[in-house]
């Protein structure tokens, strides 16, 4: 996690703490909750990342609509198939309805995300630029369900 929050520090106002580290990001509730996964993501047999996925909507909360709450994989595993072959996993793992939110402050990763989104249904997605006090930047829906 701190990897992830040190990604994140260039697009915003992170600061490290006294102790050189980010704060704890919550994670404590992917134990707990039933809705809630936590997955490690391996390439070549080592640690290269993390998802958190939802089986909430972040935006409008309804259960059963899959959201990719968080999701990092290290840089030397980018561009290397390792992140959509990972989404790929998560997608069909988690049939259904999901929601794939994205920061307006991270056009990689938006590109990424429409890439791999677009691969996956071929095409058969919506984007929507959402903006209210839950979340702001671009976001995809689409079904997971078999074609």
């Amino acid at each position: 996690m701190q990897l992830y929050a040190y990604d994140w520090s260039e697009l915003l106002p992170l600061e490290l703490n006294a102790n050189g580290l980010f704060d704890d990001y919550p994670l404590e509730a992917y134990w707990i909750d039933d809705w809630r996964h936590p997955f490690l993501i391996e390439a070549d047999g080592k640690l290269a990342g993390f998802a958190l996925v939802l089986a909430k909507s972040r935006l409008s909360e309804r259960d059963g609509v899959f959201d990719m709450a968080e999701f990092f994989v290290l840089r030397r595993h980018r561009r290397g198939g390792v992140g959509q072959k990972v989404a790929t996993e998560l997608f069909n793992r988690f049939r259904g309805p999901w929601e794939v939110r994205q920061r307006r402050e991270n056009p990689s990763a938006i590109a990424f995300w429409r890439r791999v989104i677009g691969d996956y249904t071929v095409g058969q997605f919506e984007e929507v630029d959402w903006s209210d006090e839950r979340w702001t930047g671009p976001v995809q829906t689409f079904s997971s369900l078999p074609r």
